[in-house]
C-alpha cells in the first residue's frame, strides 16, 4: 500500500479541549433580489429529487509493523544416565541395566507401576475412545458436495525477467517445502539480465524463497531424494546433472562433466531406490538415458540409446521429453518422446536392444507427461497433443484403453491423484486445470478451473492429494486446495477402478483382434480380385502385339500375291 499523505503533529496538541462562546448574529454577506432575473425563470413541473438514506462511509488503511517470526528447534537426545555411563556404549548401558534390575527398589517400583498400567489397559480394551459412530453419514455427505477448488497461495518468480516454472517437487517430510525449477525453454532466448537461479519455498513464509539454488545453467527439472531429504537432484538446460545438499547452502555439491553429460536439455531426472540412496537416472531429447551415482558423477554408470529399431544407433534415437519411474516396478520405467511414442523400458534386460520392451503409439505430437498409476502399476497415463490417454501394458498392440475428448487448447502436463485411483489432473495451454474422475464421468472433467491467463506447464500434487501446485509460463506457482470429494478414498473405489480398467483392456483387445481379422480378410479379397482381373498393361501389350501381327500378316499376303501376278504375266508374254 502506497502512503500518499502524512500528517505530523506534536503529542501535546492531541486531546486539547475546544472552548466555545456565545456571540451575537452578524450578517457577513447580503445579496438583494434582482427583479430582472425573474424573466429568465422557467417553472418545472414535476420536480424530482433523489435522496439516499444511508450513512457516508470512509475507508482507512494503516501500515502495521510486520512481525519477524523465526523457527527454532531443540535436539532431544537420550538422557538420564549417570555420568560414568556413556549412552552410546551398548556394553556399559546393558551392564548398568542389569545392576539396576537386581535392586529391590526397582522390583517394588515395577510391581506398583504394573498394577496401574494393567488398570489403564483394561479400560482401553473395554471402551474404544477413538471409535467413529457416524463415519458412513460423513461419507454420504461428502459425496453430495460438488467438486470445487480454491487458491490458498501464489508463489511468484522474484526476478524481473520472468521464466517458466518447468518442474515442481514437494518435500518428502509433510510437504513443508516446495522446490521449483525455473528455466526459459524458448530457443536462443536472448533477453538481458535473465537469471539462472531456482528456488526452494517454505509454505509458512511464501513471500521470500527459503533457499536459492545457483548454477551456471538454468535447471529444467528438480527432484527431492525420498531417502535423504537434504539431497536435491537437478537436470540442466545444457545437459548436465547436478545435486545439492540443502544443509550446506545453495551451491551445488558436484556437477557432471559436459563432455560425458547429455547433449540436449534434461527433461527428466529421478532418484532410484537403492541401499545407499545415491543412485539416479536421467533422460534427454538427445535420445539417451544415463544412470548416475552422486558419489561419483565423473561418468555415467550405464547408458541406453532410445532406438526403437533396436540397432543401438544414436542417429536413430527418439528424443525423451518426459520420464516416469514407479517404486512398485523397480526395474521398469517409461519414456515419453518428442515423436509421440511411449517407450516401456526394462533395465534388467541383458542387451541394450532388449531393454526396449514395448513401444506405444497414439499421440500426434510430443508426449509431455507420462505417469504410472499408484494403485494399478500396469496402467499408465500419457498427456500429449489435445488428449490424455490411459494405457495398459497387457495390450501389446499399442492402443490406449481409455482417452479424453479432444480439447481445443494443447495439453501440456498431467498426473495421477495419489489418493484416488480413478482421478487424474491435466493442464492446458489456456491456463485451465481439469480434474477427471473416470469412475463417474468419462466425457467431461469433474472440475474445470481457470487458474491463470498464461499456459500451465507443470503440475504436482502433495502426497495427501489435497493441495496441488500449478506452474505457469511466467513463473507463477499457484497452490490450489481441492474439495474433500476429490481427495478422499471411498468404499470399494479401488476394486471398482481395477475392474473398469480390466474391462476396458479386454474390450480393446477384442477390438484389435476384430480389426486384425478384417485386415486379413481384406488382403485375401484384394489378392483374389487381383488374380481374377487382368493387368491393364498386359492387356494393352497383348492388343498392341495382335494389331501389329495382323498388319505384318497382311503385308506378307500382299507381297506373295504381287509375286504370283508377275510370274503369270511373264508366262503369257513368252
Amino acid at each position: 500500500m502506497e502512503i500518499r499523505f502524512e500528517y505530523t503533529r506534536k503529542r501535546s496538541d492531541f486531546g486539547r479541549p475546544c472552548n466555545f462562546s456565545d456571540l451575537l448574529a452578524e450578517v457577513t454577506v447580503d445579496i438583494p433580489p434582482d427583479p430582472s432575473l425573474a424573466q429568465d425563470f422557467i417553472p418545472q413541473d414535476p420536480v424530482d429529487f433523489a435522496l439516499q438514506h444511508g450513512p457516508v462511509m470512509a475507508m482507512h488503511e494503516v501500515n502495521t509493523e510486520r512481525v519477524q517470526v523465526t523457527s527454532q528447534g531443540v535436539n532431544h537426545v537420550e538422557g538420564g544416565w549417570p555420568k560414568h555411563v556413556d549412552p552410546r556404549n551398548s556394553e556399559l548401558t546393558s551392564r548398568y541395566r542389569e545392576e539396576v534390575e537386581r535392586e529391590e527398589v526397582y522390583t517394588n517400583a515395577i510391581l506398583h507401576l504394573g498394577t496401574l498400567m494393567e488398570h489403564c489397559i483394561r479400560q482401553n480394551n473395554a471402551i474404544d475412545i477413538y471409535e467413529e459412530y457416524f463415519a458412513e453419514d460423513e461419507e454420504e455427505e461428502g459425496v453430495e458436495e460438488p467438486p470445487s477448488a480454491k487458491t490458498i497461495n501464489v508463489l511468484r518468480d522474484p526476478n524481473p525477467v520472468k521464466r517458466t516454472a518447468t518442474h515442481l517437487s514437494w518435500h518428502p517430510d509433510a510437504s513443508k517445502e516446495l522446490a521449483v525449477a525455473y528455466c526459459s525453454l524458448e530457443f536462443q532466448d536472448r533477453r538481458r539480465d535473465i537469471s539462472f537461479d531456482s528456488y526452494i519455498w517454505d509454505m509458512e513464509h511464501p513471500y521470500k524463497p527459503e533457499l536459492t539454488l545457483t548454477l551456471s545453467s538454468p535447471v529444467v527439472t528438480l527432484e527431492y531424494n525420498p531417502k535423504d531429504w537434504h539431497h536435491l537432484l537437478g537436470g540442466c538446460y545444457n545437459g548436465q546433472i547436478v545435486y545439492w545438499d540443502t544443509r550446506k547452502g545453495g551451491l551445488p555439491m558436484e556437477v557432471t562433466p559436459v563432455e560425458l553429460s547429455h547433449r540436449d536439455p534434461v527433461y527428466g531426472a529421478i532418484w532410484l531406490p537403492s541401499r545407499t540412496g545415491t543412485e539416479c537416472f536421467s533422460a534427454s531429447t538427445d535420445g539417451q538415458v544415463l544412470w548416475w551415482d552422486i558419489r561419483k558423477l565423473s561418468q555415467p554408470s550405464e547408458r541406453l540409446v532410445l532406438d526403437i529399431t533396436r540397432e543401438d544407433q544414436l542417429k536413430n534415437a527418439l528424443g525423451a521429453i518426459s520420464l516416469d519411474f514407479s517404486m512398485s516396478m523397480p526395474t521398469k520405467f517409461l519414456v515419453g518422446t518428442e515423436q509421440g511414442s511411449i517407450i516401456n523400458c526394462n533395465r534388467d534386460a541383458k542387451t541394450p536392444p532388449e531393454k526396449i520392451a514395448n513401444v506405444f503409439n497414439g499421440h500426434i505430437g510430443a508426449v509431455y507427461a507420462v505417469a504410472r498409476s499408484p494403485f494399478n502399476p500396469k496402467v499408465f497415463l500419457s498427456v500429449g497433443d489435445w488428449t490424455a490417454r490411459i494405457w495398459s501394458e497387457e495390450n501389446l498392440d499399442g492402443s490406449s484403453i481409455m482417452e479424453t475428448k479432444c480439447h481445443v487448447p494443447y495439453l501440456l502436463d498431467g498426473c495421477w491423484s495419489p489418493v484416488k485411483p480413478a482421478v487424474f489432473f491435466t493442464a492446458k495451454s489456456d491456463g485451465t486445470l481439469d480434474v477427471w474422475d473416470f469412475l463417474f464421468h468419462q466425457r467431461d472433467p469433474s472440475l474445470s478451473l481457470k487458474v491463470s491467463n498464461d499456459p500451465l506447464l507443470s503440475l504436482r500434487p502433495q502426497d495427501n492429494g489435497r493441495i496441488i501446485g500449478c506452474g505457469t509460463k511466467l513463473g507463477t506457482v499457484t497452490l490450489l486446495e481441492i474439495s474433500p470429494g476429490l481427495c478422499t478414498l471411498r468404499k470399494n473405489e479401488k476394486s471398482l477402478t481395477s475392474t473398469m480398467f480390466e474391462r476396458e483392456a479386454r474390450r480393446e483387445k477384442v477390438l484389435q483382434d476384430k480389426k486384425r481379422e478384417l485386415q486379413v480378410r481384406a488382403q485375401l479379397l484384394a489378392k483374389a480380385k487381383k488374380e481374377e482381373q487382368e493387368d491393364p498393361q498386359e492387356v494393352f501389350k497383348q492388343a498392341r502385339a495382335d494389331f501389329f501381327g495382323v498388319i505384318k500378316a497382311e503385308r506378307q499376303r500382299r507381297g506373295d500375291s504381287d509375286s504370283l501376278l508377275g510370274e503369270g504375266q511373264e508366262e503369257e508374254a513368252a
